[in-house]
């Protein structure tokens, strides 16, 4: 099933896709109280809407599926760790620390932004790119849960774009901190949540869901890979969150962005120059997911801001 929260003649509703339409859930719910709900609740309020009002998906706004409680954002495919290593921190290679253990970072909630939405290029930033991911979505809280426990606690899958000012992010992460502004200005989440039932056919024998993904900016497709590159599986990476702590229900995991030009900046590793260029205002991103569906974003022109003013130094005075 696919639930979505969307816009319609300047209300929010929430409802489940079918058949080119989104058929509104009662009053008052938000895909969140579904996930809060548990799966097997949430298919039945599901199957209920599909016997209620709906409206044509071409006249609504797709919003996020779901506010959630927390973003995660972790980097599990490793080719896209090996080209991005060369454009962003300037080294070569895999580091062996990734291996040993998922990594991810925690990204801003408030800046989640629908299907089709425009996005302003960052404040200071010329150099915009994409990222092309799927996430999860945790369907009920737990703490230390093995991968078991993890993978019967997703609720579902959604597209997941992790826009990035690499110049903003190299600063950044030359401090040893971050990312932080430079992934902090817009992430797309949609175009709804897919239940985790509908993808079970999708699993492989080690448990990675082996869905297609492809990305394009103007009609030109950049990027293609298979989720099931991961180098952990969605369980995994649900278990090494909860890990000495917990998840809550509506936590947003992603899965990081794929290989074979899921990025602009991984390509410019592997190519040592700027090619594809980076996004400027009017161009269009896509991307689709096996199974999920697509998004497709804009890129406009962003508010100018005063330049950031530099630290007092104490150590220089001296």
């Amino acid at each position: 099933m696919r639930f979505a929260t969307y816009e319609l003649d300047g209300s929010v509703h929430a409802g489940v896709v079918a058949d080119n339409a989104v058929h509104a859930l009662p009053s008052g719910t938000t895909v969140l109280d579904l996930v809060r709900a548990g799966l097997p609740a949430a298919l039945a309020a599901g199957a209920a809407a599909l016997t209620g009002p709906s409206a044509p998906l071409d006249r609504v706004r797709l919003l996020p599926p779901l506010a959630p409680p927390t973003v995660r954002d972790f980097v599990a495919f490793e080719e896209h760790v090996e080209g991005v290593v060369a454009s962003v921190s300037g080294g070569s290679g895999v580091p062996a620390e990734w291996y040993e253990a998922p990594t991810f970072y925690f990204t801003n909630p408030y800046a989640l932004i629908g299907a089709h939405d425009d996005v302003p290029m960052p404040p200071g930033s010329r150099l915009l790119d994409f990222e092309l991911e799927v996430a999860a979505v945790v369907g009920r809280d737990g703490s230390s849960l093995t991968p078991a426990q993890a993978r019967d606690a997703i609720f579902g899958y959604t597209v997941f774009n992790d826009w990035s000012a690499r110049d903003l992010q190299r600063r950044e992460m030359k401090v040893g901190l971050g990312p932080a502004k430079g992934k902090d200005s817009a992430t797309t989440l949609g175009p709804w949540l897919v239940t985790a039932d509908e993808l079970a056919p999708f699993h492989d024998e080690d448990g990675f869901l082996a869905l297609d993904m492809r990305v394009s900016v103007n009609g030109a497709e950049i990027g293609h890979d298979l989720l099931s590159n991961m180098g952990w599986p969605f369980a995994d990476l649900v278990s090494y969150a909860s890990r000495g702590t917990w998840v809550r229900a509506g936590d947003v995991l992603g899965s990081g962005t794929c290989g074979n030009g899921g990025c602009l900046a991984e390509l410019w590793g592997r190519r040592g120059e700027q090619d594809p260029p980076a996004l400027r205002p009017g161009d269009v991103v896509e991307m689709t997911v096996e199974g999920i569906g697509t998004i497709r974003n804009r890129v406009v022109a962003g508010i100018d801001l005063p330049p950031v003013r530099a630290a007092r130094s104490r150590t220089r005075a001296r």
